[in-house]
């Protein structure tokens, strides 16, 4: 029987990528649905729902169906997802043979949550569907051998959660997820201009401010950036300059509740394990790992190498398709 394509999904909080086998990330678009408030009608799905985010009148609502990790709108969510696999089943041959689905799902999610994004990927047309944990794809996607008895850290940083977990034989041995990730550092960019500046920006245009000039670590040389937000006394607008020293500032919080969630993992890791850890280094991965020296300061914070993944972005996407392969070694070691 001849089977149809391999697909892989990272189902992200605030973007969706989708992995096929043999040609790698094909798609990769804001998971970001546009409905009509007055009738629940989707009007637009991904980049074209994106533009609409902060712009829309009253009775169109641009909106995440994934929030924190957490599903908060299931039909929204199986619309998504429905819309985005079968703009990759585009070929006549790919729409006669149902793929096999690998869809990676944060680890908080629940099994209600889950079984709503299996169903919505059998009714896009798949023929067989597999669930993945972030972390353990993530591993995959960064070339990481977690076959072996040996301890590997990985420090996932989507949009809605940072997922770190201590793996071994493909399962995690010491995980933990918290809900502090790309879209926290986003909104305390806004409260600390709000704060410091008496000026209301917008949430991309904080995203914007994170991708070009954010910093967890001290910049051998300052940058700035200017940007429109509206001024809270004159209600006029306005545009001010912010530095990347300010942003260091600004992501002081997030930034430490990460570290602290990767002390608390650490400390629960077998010594055997930590041993292997402080050999082979830990491994970022996700959008949030880009964010300027994360990982001298993880490292110098620590005491373990740090580094980031090579494609940190997609490695989720890449793990999840590449897990198809691993089924049945993954099956044995219970996982």
């Amino acid at each position: 029987m001849k089977f149809g394509l391999d697909i892989g999904i990272d189902l992200g909080t605030s973007t969706l990528l989708i992995y096929v086998k043999g040609k790698g990330v094909v798609f990769r678009e804001p998971a970001v649905v546009a409905v009509n408030t007055r009738n629940g009608k989707v009007l637009a799905v991904g980049e074209d729902a994106h533009s609409m985010l902060g712009r829309t009148p009253g009775s169109v609502e641009a909106i995440r169906p994934l929030r924190d990790g957490v599903i908060s709108d299931f039909k929204v969510t199986e619309v998504m997802l429905r819309t985005f696999i079968r703009r990759v089943l585009t070929r006549g041959i790919d729409r006669l043979y149902k793929p096999r689905i690998m869809v990676c799902v944060p680890s908080v999610i629940t099994p209600v949550e889950q079984k709503a994004v299996e169903d919505a990927c059998r009714n896009a047309g798949a023929k067989d569907v597999f669930i993945i944990h972030e972390p353990i794809a993530a591993a995959i996607g960064a070339g990481i051998d977690i076959s072996k008895p040996c301890g590997s850290l990985i420090v996932d940083i989507g949009g809605g959660t940072t997922d770190i977990a201590v793996i071994s034989l493909y399962q995690p041995v010491v995980a933990r997820t918290i809900r502090v990730a790309g879209d926290r550092f986003d909104e305390a960019i806004v409260r600390y201009v709000r704060r410091k500046h008496d000026v209301l920006i917008g949430d991309r245009t904080a995203e914007e401010l994170k991708m070009k000039i954010g910093s967890a670590y001290p910049r051998e040389k300052e940058i700035s950036l200017e940007v429109r937000g509206r001024h809270l006394v004159t209600g006029m607008p306005i545009t001010v300059g912010i530095s990347s020293t300010e942003l260091l500032e600004a992501l002081e919080e997030p930034v430490s509740q990460i570290l602290e969630a990767l002390h608390a993992v650490l400390e629960q890791t077998p010594p055997e394990l930590m041993s292997d850890i402080s050999a082979q280094g830990i491994v970022l991965t996700g959008g949030g790992a880009l964010l300027y020296g994360l990982d001298k300061l993880i490292a110098e914070r620590v005491g373990i190498p740090a580094y980031v993944a090579d494609e940190a972005q997609s490695c989720v996407a890449i793990g999840t398709g590449q897990a198809l392969n691993l089924l049945d070694m993954m099956s044995r070691t219970g996982a």
